[in-house]
């Protein structure tokens, strides 16, 4: 810590120094990161069964063994294939401090659940009705990321000594022991096991301490949110399980899943991770609702991932790899305000502002075309050669991409302008999302005393709210995109088509008009389950195949933030019971938290490009806590 200013308070004769604490906004970040990246936690991407100590990267590594000698050694959830563990998880807390999570492989079926405090870990593994006897529990100490930690193993115990941290971790495992080796223990699957680091438990002991950590978890939330306790459960537990350690970065982060980081490194023991942008702030604004520290993470990391052209990208993953061609929908100040009204904290507004404000010239600069925005995607000088550097680049499907919503129906046959990097199309949601967004912004700067730029902002946000009407039809009473080539409306529609009242942009007249003649109308968005990324009565809704007839939380979620902006009460109250219905479909049967959901049947797993824990499907039950007055 940097101190700048001492000041000194006489009482009676003591003078005591007063530490005025002068960080700036980046060290009071880094130093937030330091203490996140700390203790007991699932922080490896490769597996939800790995648990590992930070800052030493000391971990229990829990495999399995079947009756053939075939093994299990990484476990995530959702992973789809051929004799891959089946997961179901459960309560996950933020810190670290309690998780639960059932799997089933081969016939061994287990639940294993965890408690952490300070240096200790208990980890119990029950067997579970149906369980294969004959399985094996492989238990693994190990150091990750190639950090040193030595690792002795006799019998049914082993020491994890981390380099310099002036402790042992000496632990034992009970239960069936069956055999060890230099590097592992093995346990018969077929009783409780017990691993217990930095102490010592018998089962009794061991479960009567799980039990304690599993009643506090449930305690806790159930008196925060009552009726809503299973909505926000969700909601923390694909976050928490999804959160991670990267050691390329060092940083504490929350990708979308692990199944998508494991894509995205070359070598798994170094890490892994992707962070997409629109995706990212989401997740940032739903951990606000317990964790500060996480939501700062990544709404930081992401906004950092600017581009060198001032552009936060679609993805930012391993080694630099960035779309530096494309952005992805402007909601980081969406996020970023939503997250200082709860913690009123100016230094997290100071750490981003300026790469805000930067993304926010960028869109006005480079995507504009008769006074509103087209998306888009520019060429650029390759820097790490990878696929994405050169897919889709200055074409349509560049554009499609960085709308956030690839393969929508909207962008099919839309004209591609080379010159100006652009699709022919101004899009009425891309021009919303910036409207918002100058709002926004122009609060922060006010926050900031940025008088300067706060006038910049609001000029801007006037300027193209004005030019928004171009694409109100009377007669239908809707936005409509335009095609900037011919000046005819596009009648290829999807939720994005109501985001002008994220921008204000519609008198309540208008905006009555629009949710009664559109989303109530079931010929194109309404119905048990909603709202569809296509209407239904395009041809595309039948297609059922990602942006293409599906439901997509974060559209249901930004067009519930543009109700709010109006007096239509019911309308946000339907929008959210639906949402939480949809959200909890899943969940309590599964433990799922699906990417995206049949828009006839609510089902999340009909297709395979539908992520099984992918974490902005929560955004449906964050719809039902903001309405409901649990987040504030």
């Amino acid at each position: 810590m940097k101190i700048r200013n001492m000041v000194f308070l006489v009482a009676g004769m003591m003078v005591l120094p007063l530490i005025i604490n002068a960080q700036t906004p980046t060290e009071r970040y880094e130093q937030m990161q330091r203490n996140l990246a700390t203790g007991w936690n699932t922080w490896d991407t490769r597996s939800v069964l790995t648990h590992a100590y930070l800052p030493y990267g000391a971990a229990v590594d829990i495999n399995l063994a079947d009756t053939e000698g075939n093994r299990a050694e990484t476990f995530r959830v959702g992973e789809r294939g051929r004799n891959v563990p089946v997961l179901h998880p459960g309560p996950h807390t933020f810190d670290g401090a309690y998780t639960d999570i059932s799997l089933e492989w081969q016939g061994i079926k287990l639940r294993v659940e965890s408690a952490a405090e300070g240096l200790k870990n208990v980890i119990l593994i029950t067997p579970l009705e149906g369980n294969n006897p004959e399985g094996k529990i492989i238990i693994k100490p190990k150091a990750l990321w190639f950090r040193s930690n030595g690792v002795a193993i006799d019998n049914n115990t082993f020491v994890l000594r981390p380099a310099g941290a002036g402790f042992v971790f000496e632990s034992k495992v009970k239960g069936e022991f069956k055999e060890s080796t230099r590097t592992e223990i093995v346990m018969s699957a077929s009783k409780p096991v017990v691993i217990c680091c930095a102490c010592d438990m018998e089962l009794t002991e061991a479960q009567a301490f799980i039990k304690s950590h599993a009643d506090s978890f449930v305690e806790v939330n159930k008196k925060k949110f009552g009726e809503y306790y299973e909505v926000y459960n969700a909601m923390q537990n694909v976050l928490a399980w999804d959160n991670i350690f990267d050691p390329t970065i060092n940083r504490v982060i929350t990708p979308v899943s692990r199944i998508w980081n494991v894509g995205w490194s070359s070598n798994p023991s170094l890490g892994g991770f992707v962070l997409f942008c629109w995706d990212t702030y989401f997740a940032a604004m739903m951990l606000s609702t317990g964790s500060k520290e996480l939501a700062y993470a990544n709404a930081a990391e992401i906004t950092d991932a600017i581009t060198e052209n001032g552009f936060v990208p679609n993805f930012y993953a391993v080694n630099n790899y960035k779309s530096r061609d494309r952005s992805q929908p402007p909601v980081g100040s969406l996020a970023v305000w939503t997250i200082y009204k709860k913690y009123k904290e100016k230094w997290f507004l100071e750490l981003v502002y300026d790469k805000l404000l930067s993304w926010n010239r960028w869109w006005d600069k480079n995507r504009q075309t008769d006074g509103l925005l087209c998306w888009g995607s520019s060429p650029f000088e390759k820097v790490t050669y990878r696929y994405w550097e050169t897919s889709g680049v200055n074409e349509t499907e560049g554009g499609a991409l960085e709308s956030g919503l690839d393969n929508s129906q909207m962008y099919d046959d839309i004209p591609f302008d080379k010159e100006k990097h652009q699709q022919k199309l101004n899009d009425v949601g891309l021009s919303s999302l910036y409207i918002m967004d100058c709002d926004l912004m122009a609060k922060i700067a006010a926050e900031l005393g940025k008088s300067a730029d706060e006038k910049e902002l609001k000029q801007r946000a006037d300027a193209y709210r004005k030019n928004l009407a171009k694409t109100w039809d009377e007669q239908k009473g809707f936005y409509y995109n335009r095609r900037t080539d011919t000046g005819e409306l596009n009648r290829r529609i999807s939720p994005t088509n109501f985001y002008p009242l994220l921008a204000n942009a519609p008198t309540q007249k208008q905006a009555k008009r629009m949710i009664d003649e559109h989303l109530f109308n079931t010929e194109e968005f309404w119905g048990e389950w909603v709202i569809p990324a296509t209407s239904r009565n395009d041809p595309a809704y039948k297609d059922n195949t990602y942006w293409r007839g599906r439901i997509w939380a974060p559209l249901n979620f930004l067009v519930y933030m543009g109700l709010r902006n109006y007096d239509l009460p019911e309308a946000r109250k339907a929008l959210s019971e639906k949402s939480k219905n949809l959200l909890l479909k899943s969940w309590l049967e599964h433990g799922y938290v699906f990417e995206n959901y049949n828009a006839d049947s609510g089902l999340g797993d009909d297709v395979r490009n539908s992520d099984k824990f992918y974490h902005w499907g929560a955004l449906l039950g964050f719809i039902t806590l903001i309405e409901e007055g649990y987040y504030e």
